[in-house]
Order: C-alpha cells, then sequence, then structure tokens
C-alpha cells in the first residue's frame, strides 16, 4: 500500500535535499505549481535537511541505478509530485510505489529497531525516510496527525536552536 506520511510540500516545508532539490528557476520546478489552495500561494521551503545535511545521494548515482526516468528527469521526489498532484502513469505509478514499499519497510524497520525512540540515533536514515515522505519517526508510537504536527514543531524549535524537542517527544512516547 502506497500511503506517505507526507505530501511533498510539507516534505520541502520540513526539510529535505538540503534545501536545493530542484533548480528554482528551471522547467523541472515548474511542476510545484499551482499550488495548492492551503498553501495560500506562500512556498516556505526549508534551506535546510531536519534531520541531517548531506544525507541525500548524488544525483549521478541516480542516473547510474536507473532510478531517473524520461517523465520524471529529477526522480522519485518529482514523480511523487506529479502524482500527487493527479497525473496517473500506471506503469511508472507501480515502480514507484513499490521502491517506495521497498526502501521505507527496510529503513523503518532499521530505525524501529535500532532507534527506540531516541531521535539523536538513525539521524541519516530518518531523513532519508523524510525524503520518501515516509514516517521519519516509526519508533515513536503516536499517531499520524501527531507525528506530522511533530515534525513541524520540531523544525520550528531547530530553527531557533531549542534542545528540548526530544524531552518532549520522550514524555509522549508510549512504553
Amino acid at each position: 500500500m502506497f500511503q506517505p506520511l507526507l505530501n511533498p510540500y510539507q516534505m520541502l516545508q520540513l526539510g529535505v535535499f538540503d534545501g536545493n532539490y530542484f533548480n528554482y528557476d528551471s522547467v523541472e520546478m515548474q511542476c510545484l505549481f499551482p499550488l495548492p489552495p492551503e498553501l495560500n500561494n506562500n512556498l516556505d521551503i526549508a534551506p535546510e535537511n531536519l534531520f541531517m545535511e548531506g544525507a541525500s545521494q548524488p544525483k549521478a548515482l541516480w542516473e547510474e541505478k536507473g532510478w531517473i526516468t524520461p517523465e520524471d528527469p529529477c526522480g522519485w521526489f518529482q514523480w511523487y509530485i506529479r502524482y500527487y498532484k493527479g497525473r496517473r502513469i500506471p506503469e511508472l505509478d507501480a515502480w514507484q510505489q513499490k521502491r517506495w514499499r521497498s526502501f521505507t519497510a527496510r529503513h523503518g524497520a532499521q530505525v524501529c529497531k535500532n532507534g527506540n525512540g531516541d531521535l539523536t540515533k538513525r539521524l541519516k536514515q530518518r531523513q532519508a525516510l523524510l525524503h520518501w515522505g515516509a514516517d521519519p519517526i516509526p519508533d515513536v508510537n503516536i499517531s499520524p496527525e501527531e507525528k506530522i504536527s511533530y515534525l513541524f514543531t520540531k523544525k520550528q524549535l531547530t530553527t531557533m536552536s531549542d534542545p528540548g524537542i526530544i524531552e518532549d517527544i520522550e514524555l509522549r512516547r508510549s512504553v
């Protein structure tokens, strides 16, 4: 089942791809527009990653691995934006969703096994899960809505350099 925790716009706002996935003047960037009404024509793209800087693989590796398609020359995220906005190409969609399920199952399980709710652990994997719109805190037992709220709170507090966010989530974590 393909059910990302976050939509593409939430991902950009939280901090993915070190804030520079697209060349913002490029044709590829146009797939973000028009913006959804809830953004009020204001897309605030975070300039840095939420969990860990430099967690992305270079585009050259994506090309080498065959992860770039002619339909989406900027890769999975570009596909996800277009899919989110309603474009459907059944064969391509099935392939991308299979990649998403494989990646998120593998890395989500590793975070659950080794993270134990400690958000100072498995930062690269948490960031990678965020890059896929998946749950970057699968080891914290709260609802999906609470996770989204928490992630935006973490972004806000990280921006203000408040270390108390870890203690807050620890208090909410179920035993």
